[in-house]
């Protein structure tokens, strides 16, 4: 009797490859053009698409996985044949589990700047600030650009097509304003630290925590 071959399972999630999942589903093209379509949409601001290289490797392991196949090869005189892709039924079902769970908890389990601050004393309190103060610079600058995105948007544009951009801009203003409270602080002294007080801290409360456990 014959049987047919399982499915691989389905890789690890990304947004990426969230991204190219839907786009193919909804249109199958070749790289390229895939590129420009997120860049025309917007997503380069979501989802780093920026690296064509990362668009076909994410592609490829998409392809490893079943869940993108070869439509067709457009041949065009002069230039290398394009790779047409799309999405296959079971990549249909694996981007909707995603998208579900992702929508569910959708964050880094452990983000690089929370990992960060949890040890920022390493550095001196005037390294720290200036360190932030460019990172608010940044966010400054990635804020007015989802303004300025939102404010050229065609007016009867739904706004389905907006909450990203929304959500972007609510974030990047909160992490901001808590940003400029911090480097306040560490600019008028209320927020410092030195050697000393961070060894008086761990002998009054580290080594106290770390006896209470061991007699637990």
């Amino acid at each position: 009797m014959v049987t047919s071959m399982p499915r691989p399972t389905a890789p690890h999630r990304s947004a990426l490859g969230l991204i190219v999942l839907t786009q193919l589903a909804a249109e199958p093209m070749h790289v390229y053009r895939m590129q420009k379509a997120f860049e025309a949409q917007g997503k380069d601001r979501v989802v780093n698409v920026r690296s064509r290289a990362s668009l076909y490797q994410t592609i490829e392991r998409l392809v490893r996985h079943d869940l993108v196949e070869v439509s067709a090869t457009e041949r065009v005189e002069g230039y290398p044949d394009r790779v047409i892709y799309r999405t296959t039924p079971a990549g249909r079902e694996v981007a909707h589990e995603w998208l579900r769970e992702m929508l569910l908890s959708g964050e880094d389990e452990y983000p690089e700047f929370i990992a960060a601050l949890s040890i920022m004393f390493v550095l001196t309190p005037d390294d720290v600030r200036s360190e932030l103060e460019l990172r608010a610079e940044r966010l400054a600058a990635e804020l007015a650009d989802a303004e300025a995105s939102v404010a050229g948007a065609p007016e009867d544009l739904p706004r389905l097509f907006l909450l990203e951009e929304e959500y972007r801009m609510t974030m990047l203003h909160a992490e901001l304003e808590w940003l400029r409270g911090v480097t306040d602080d560490l600019r008028e002294g209320r927020l410092t630290w030195s050697e000393p007080w961070l060894r008086e801290v761990a002998a009054n409360f580290l080594d106290e925590q770390a006896t209470e456990v061991e007699g637990s």
